[in-house]
């Protein structure tokens, strides 16, 4: 495998800033933000995109969307509002091949997005 940014910030050969963690998912704040609030929230278990979960890796997506919900708590966002981005694939802007979710708030965000 290549190497992967995301993996270097699990091991701590990239530094970051944590905003929630357990053992299955990590957060931190993304270093070029899209919006006042901009958490990348990753796996812990190296998984390249979306189209490459299978059935096994379903429990990942709960924990994923569980530490979203506690971040956007944290964060004060859960009741004005909170987006949540997986993007899959260059026309879409995958950077960074490691799943991610993108949770974005702080601000109105627009519709449709891109």
């Amino acid at each position: 495998m290549n190497s992967c940014i995301f993996c270097d910030i699990l091991t701590g050969k990239v530094k970051s800033t944590p905003v929630y963690q357990d053992d299955q998912v990590y957060a931190f704040t993304d270093v070029n933000p899209k919006a006042p609030v901009h958490v990348l929230i990753i796996p812990r278990q190296h998984v390249s995109s979306v189209m490459d979960v299978q059935a096994k890796d379903l429990p990942l997506f709960t924990a994923l969307y569980s530490a979203a919900q506690k971040i956007a708590k944290d964060k004060g966002v859960d009741q004005n509002g909170f987006r949540l981005v997986i993007n899959n694939g260059p026309d879409a802007g995958m950077a960074v091949h490691h799943l991610h979710l993108h949770l974005l708030a702080g601000r109105k965000l627009g519709w449709p997005p891109g």
